[in-house]
């Protein structure tokens, strides 16, 4: 579902994102009537806005390099922009990886200061309470996407420093295994020992988006080598023939 566009840039909805709305309003008329179906709506539409401008974050820099951006698009596990095309110069793949995060600990540090002036019992479904959780989801927001699991953030960031060293396939697939061990292990904490499923399904899908943009890499320096190859062949340097004798 298309909201609206940013820039430029279209923002939409995965159809599995009405559920979790759903299921957060269930929970909050459980456990406060209309007023917490009304707070627990208003916390994650908070929450997602962050999410939003986080992923404005990488797109302003990857638009300032000359990348377009197709979308943003938001699922219950988080939210996803889509680009033309990535950036192989590992400066500039650092730099808007790393713009995402920093937006999320921009905010932390802007709502740090209401933040710290709160005083009494602050309750859950309230200004004060929300306010508590936003600071807290952007420090969280911010951390937990600087673990290395590509092709988050963090394995982003791998990638990229890994990229001044190695080749470009050569690093991914480094990142790309990292991230895949750092996925299993966070799939089996998640729903073994949290018992989450939703934080199982989110490493479940990091999990396979790594290995799909493995592939793609792969595939791509494939096709790069073969016409490479082909133009070889067809514009290579020709024999010199002999020159000719006067009889």
């Amino acid at each position: 579902m298309h909201l609206f566009r940013i820039r430029g840039i279209p923002l939409a909805l995965h159809f599995s994102f009405f559920l979790l709305l759903a299921y957060v309003a269930f929970e909050g008329w459980q456990a406060e009537g209309p007023a917490g179906l009304v707070w627990s709506l208003l916390t994650v539409i908070a929450f997602f806005s962050c999410v939003v401008l986080h992923e404005l974050g990488h797109s302003f820099t990857a638009m300032h390099y000359g990348i377009g951006v197709r979308r943003i698009l938001l699922m219950p596990i988080g939210g996803m922009a889509e680009f033309d095309s990535l950036p192989r110069e590992p400066r500039r793949e650092l730099l808007i990886t790393l713009a995402g995060p920093a937006v999320n600990f921009i905010l932390a540090a802007l709502l740090w200061w209401p933040v710290h002036r709160l005083t009494g019992t602050i309750y859950l479904y309230s200004a004060s309470g929300l306010l508590l959780q936003l600071f807290y989801a952007n420090l969280v927001m911010g951390l937990f996407n600087l673990v290395p699991v590509f092709p988050m953030d963090g394995g982003r960031i791998f990638r990229a420093m890994l990229a001044t060293r190695l080749t470009y396939l050569r690093a991914t697939r480094w990142a790309a295994g990292v991230g895949k061990v750092l996925s299993i292990v966070g799939m089996l904490v998640m729903g073994l020992w949290l018992h989450s499923l939703l934080g199982a399904l989110l490493f479940a899908f990091i999990l396979m988006a790594g290995e799909a943009e493995y592939r793609a890499v792969l595939r791509r320096e494939m096709e790069d080598a073969h016409w490479r190859a082909m133009l070889a062949r067809l514009y290579g340097p020709r024999p010199v023939e002999p020159p000719l004798l006067d009889h």
